[in-house]
């Protein structure tokens, strides 16, 4: 089978465990789903960024749910800006920023919109932890069907459901990476955390 089509496979198991968690009325017990979902895609799937030879053996660590980290957060203005992101696989990834979300005393993140075919809201996270992987993680990238729901003029924050972007697993990824807007000062210590793969 040719590579792309086990990329659209993963794309549609991502946004379908998505739609399972925001069907659920119960974010610990959705999150749990999205925990054992995530690890047995990471694990088997054809497209997993996991590299072949770590795959038999390999389980994410995710931190167990925190129900203070879930934000139902109105979006807010943000003076218009343009990233573009140069990658060796897709070229330059242009992102335009549509507002901020506030996750109370923890502080801000910027919320940006995929301005290229498709589209698509996608919400990086750096933050303080040692545990979570140097260049970042996401919390929203819907394009890819990571999409926790929400309103026209607010999204579902949900800090527990932070992943490490594909770069994190291996080179042969190029991932776009938070800005100053997308980080946070504080340790954020639910979500997937950072596994070496040596």
């Amino acid at each position: 089978m040719h590579y792309s089509w086990h990329v659209l496979d993963w794309r549609r198991e991502v946004a379908d465990i998505y739609a399972e968690v925001r069907a659920s009325a119960d974010p610990v017990a959705a999150h749990a789903r999205w925990a054992e979902r995530r690890a047995a895609l990471l694990a088997t799937h054809p497209a997993t960024p996991v590299p072949q030879a770590h795959r038999a053996s390999f389980a994410p660590v995710i931190a167990p749910y925190d129900p203070s980290l879930r934000f139902e957060a109105e979006v807010e203005e943000a003076e218009p800006e343009r990233r573009e992101v140069p990658t060796a696989t897709d070229g330059v990834v242009p992102f335009e920023r549509i507002g901020r979300v506030t996750l109370g005393e923890l502080g801000s993140l910027d919320v940006w919109w995929l301005d290229s075919y498709g589209g698509g809201v996608f919400v990086p996270l750096k933050d303080a932890s040692p545990g979570s992987y140097g260049g970042g993680r996401y919390l929203l990238d819907t394009v890819k069907g990571a999409d926790l729901g929400g309103g026209t003029d607010a999204l579902v924050i949900d800090l527990n459901f932070a992943f490490q972007p594909s770069c994190a697993y291996s080179s042969d990824w190029v991932c776009p990476l938070p800005g100053p807007g997308n980080r946070l000062d504080v340790p954020i210590e639910v979500g997937e955390r950072f596994v070496a793969l040596d």
